[in-house]
């Protein structure tokens, strides 16, 4: 592991087991950026890079994007400068063919941090989750509620349940983790770089351990 401010990191996890909240603490802790694969996808788009326009004319077509504009979007994201003393990667890889096209294209992760929330946990989770639907920004009716109820702290704007949060949706995307991207924390397991972190009852107990275990 490299000093304090330089980790190169990625987050495990089921969705809705926390990772892009401690994406956001982590990233505030290290002073590093978080890359989610969604914002510099469409930021990429949006920009015109060479990949970005590649990408482009795949979802314009409605297919998806290969892995290799995806990873090469991501090597170029991560040759920009606020990179230089590390990254938090959410979203990314999602399969071993993905994790291994980064390791061929030289991206470099210090430690695969794996957040393990097991399944009931989540789909009770996930059905209390609501997302500003004006900026986006999630809450959870038990674990992180808006001051007033149903309203968004920083826009006002009313919340509303995804249709991702719905039990049938989260059941069925807890599968597709299960089957695509867990195996990934035996691939990293192999290169010594896994940690496990097990859910705590708060998102403040959560980002302890999480910290305990990075030695930060």
């Amino acid at each position: 592991m490299k000093g304090e401010s330089a980790m190169r990191l990625i987050l495990l996890g089921a969705p809705g087991a926390g990772k892009g909240t401690q994406a956001e603490i982590l990233s505030a802790l290290l002073g590093i950026p978080t890359i989610s694969t969604g914002n510099i996808l469409r930021a990429a788009m949006s920009e015109g890079t060479p990949v970005g326009l590649k990408a482009k004319e795949y979802v314009e077509a409605g297919r998806l994007v290969p892995d290799d504009v995806i990873i090469g979007i991501i090597r170029e994201r991560l040759a920009k400068e606020d990179c230089a003393n590390g990254y938090i990667l959410d979203g990314v890889p999602r399969t071993i063919p993905q994790a291994e096209a980064m390791e061929a294209m030289g991206i470099a992760i210090d430690k695969a941090l794996s957040i393990e929330v097991d399944d009931e946990t989540i789909v009770e989770r996930m059905s209390g989750r609501r997302t500003c639907t004006n900026c986006s920004r999630t809450y959870h009716i038990i674990n992180n509620p808006p001051k007033e109820e149903g309203k968004c702290d920083f826009c006002g704007a009313d919340l509303g349940i995804r249709k991702d949060d719905m039990p049938e949706t989260v059941k069925a995307r807890l599968e597709t983790y299960h089957r695509d991207t867990e195996p990934l924390k035996a691939f990293y397991a192999e290169r010594g770089k896994l940690l496990k972190v097990e859910n705590q009852p708060s998102i403040e107990a959560t980002t302890a351990e999480i910290r305990k275990s990075l030695g930060i």
